[in-house]
């Protein structure tokens, strides 16, 4: 059995959800009812249960999400997002609908109704034939939010019902007989369809709460107390060894008060380190671990932090998110969203790309923030070596290869190993202590370790002493359209941003080379880099944890990525802006702990 605590549960819960006080307590609960998430290839099953109170198990079939395939991942998600069967693509799951039990004590007995006909079974198979036939019946039905999935399960129980059952209540055998009879209309049954419906489907008795629960049209409106400040967004623009971090992280820390958001563990580390260096304590906050800046262990102004564990309930002067362009992250793009809309700071710093001025002015629209952008250029000059590496036998002190499986990096490190020359080494899965002191080794000029192997993360604002990038292959393992991962080559944000990594301005290696292992790569990747790179569109969003939990009062029922598969399915956003990430880590980590008995929070 798994050994996971509350704590640990609520740490994993944290990386993904805002942290927020609940603000009512909802009395409406869904009791009397059980239903369950099952894959839709099960539905025709049509598996009875005696009662409606049966306790039911959830089931949780994996949908996939797609992505991109080609060189522009945001291309890609737009027209992904925009089709009109995106909710039927991402929710595969759908409610599996309880088989109602027939009841023949019902009180209200035909036998009982003297002068009623008795139906003929032809009748009502040729009556409920023409009820399922009619656009106005589907018309009614999709306004009670029953789309034309559920209302084909909905039918088929229903059909069933009808032609199973040797009673039924006296006033829709009336209504039956009089519509059979030529004195009512076909539409009369509609009542009667609903409540068998509502009966499966729970969740429809509260449809209209559920869907303004989840309309995510204006995120902006979900931070009332940052809207309630007088924001002032300062946008570093440039690309990699422009100083446009150092300028943003110089206001950090000579600041009363800051936050820094920045998209890896290494990352904080550095800034946590550089601040309290400097004379300024500061914490650090990742999803691992949390050290104190002060020694006696208070609390600092200052806090160093992944952006998903950004603190959206304490003021602060200023307050620095790097990278900004992972905003458009099919995968964690809504913890920048989250962090740029939500942070209560007085003056806040994006840095990134210049592809994301367009989204983040849209953004501040939103937000009636007052913007600002400030442009800047590389500091040093970074060359495009025509020829390759070819062998491991033509390497030289501050070449970093960059790889994009471990099995690159491992057979890399050995080759070069074998030829006597020291590694440091950087991959995600290693702990945060040891890619910093692999990092330090390597930008050490006394250490003798002067070649690095690494993922692309160092793409991500490390600074290291780095002369001449490297890169072993192209491939870079995506996600296709099935939701399955492939390899394709890097796109040209990503190929300049790790590119931009040789050379540093005041350090041994100012100037920069960038070249491939493998000869046929090099015209591949000169043709990658003089590509425009594409202005980004949307900002990628997520269910809050508020909004998830108010699902659950609603809910009762559902397991927690029960309740993100139906969330989505409903959620509304305004795709002009937004879309909707990836959930399916979430659901992972839900799935492995709903044995757990633990509440949302």
């Amino acid at each position: 059995m798994l050994n996971i605590t509350k704590k640990k549960f609520l740490t994993i819960y944290s990386c993904y959800f805002d942290s927020y006080q609940r603000l009512f307590s909802c009395s409406k609960l869904l009791s009397g009812y059980s239903y369950k998430i099952k894959s839709t290839s099960n539905l025709a099953d049509n598996k009875r249960y005696e009662t409606l109170s049966t306790p039911v198990h959830h089931h949780h079939h994996p949908y996939k999400i797609r992505s991109n395939v080609n060189n522009n991942p945001t291309n890609s998600l737009h027209r992904q997002f925009r089709t009109n069967d995106i909710k039927r693509m991402i929710l595969k799951d759908e409610f599996d609908p309880l088989s109602l039990h027939n009841n023949n004590n019902n009180i209200s007995i035909v036998k009982e109704a003297k002068g009623v006909k008795n139906l003929e079974k032809n009748d009502l198979l040729r009556l409920i034939n023409d009820f399922y036939r009619r656009d106005d019946i589907k018309k009614l039905a999709n306004e009670q939010g029953l789309d034309l999935h559920l209302f084909k399960n909905v039918y088929v129980s229903f059909r069933k019902f009808l032609i199973q059952s040797t009673v039924l209540p006296v006033d829709f055998h009336t209504v039956l007989n009089d519509i059979i009879s030529g004195a009512g209309h076909v539409t009369d049954m509609f009542p009667y369809f609903l409540q068998h419906a509502q009966q499966m489907f729970p969740h429809l008795t509260c449809m209209e709460d559920l869907k303004k629960i989840s309309d995510l049209r204006n995120p902006a409106n979900w931070y009332p107390d940052a809207r309630a400040l007088k924001r002032r967004i300062i946008f570093h623009a440039g690309p990699t060894n422009s100083g446009k971090t150092y300028h943003a992280l110089q206001r950090f820390i000579h600041s009363e008060s800051g936050i820094y958001c920045g998209p890896l563990k290494l990352l904080a580390s550095e800034v946590f380190y550089k601040t309290n260096a400097a004379g300024t304590k500061c914490d650090l906050v990742t999803g691992e671990e949390r050290r104190f800046g002060d020694s006696e262990g208070k609390s600092a102004n200052h806090v160093a932090c992944t952006v998903e564990m950004s603190n959206l309930n304490t003021i602060y002067d200023v307050a620095v998110i790097d990278e900004i362009q992972m905003i458009r992250d099919p995968q964690r793009g809504w913890a920048w969203t989250r962090a740029l809309l939500g942070l209560q700071a007085k003056e806040i710093h994006l840095c990134g790309e210049i592809s994301t001025r367009e989204l983040i002015e849209e953004l501040m629209i939103t937000t009636d923030d007052e913007f600002e952008i400030r442009e800047y250029k590389r500091l040093t000059k970074l060359n495009y070596l025509d020829g390759a590496v070819e062998t491991f036998d033509n390497v030289k002190p501050g070449d970093c290869f960059v790889c994009f499986n471990k099995n690159d990096i491992f057979h890399v490190s050995r080759e070069l190993e074998r030829r006597g020359h020291e590694v440091a080494v950087i991959y995600g899965s290693l702990p945060p202590g040891t890619k910093l002191l692999q990092a330090q080794r390597f930008n050490d000029p006394n250490d003798l370790c002067k070649i690095m192997v690494a993922t692309d993360a160092i793409g991500m604002g490390l600074n290291l002493s780095i002369k001449r990038v490297i890169f072993y292959s192209l491939a870079k393992p995506q996600l296709n359209e099935q939701g399955e991962k492939e390899k394709n080559n890097v796109t040209t944000s990503q190929a300049l941003q790790i590119a931009g990594r040789a050379g540093r301005f005041a350090s041994a290696f100012p100037d920069g080379e960038v070249t491939t292992f493998r000869h046929d790569d090099s015209p591949v990747l000169k043709d990658i880099i003089h590509r425009q790179v594409e202005t980004i569109k949307r900002a990628g969003l997520h269910p809050t944890a508020e909004q998830i939990e108010m699902f659950a009062y609603y809910l009762p029922k559902h397991s927690l990525s029960s309740l993100m598969d139906t969330f989505i399915k409903l959620s509304q956003l305004d795709n002009n802006l937004y879309f909707m990430c990836n959930i399916e880590n979430m659901k992972f980590l839900a799935d492995i702990i709903e044995h757990v008995p633990l509440s949302i929070r």
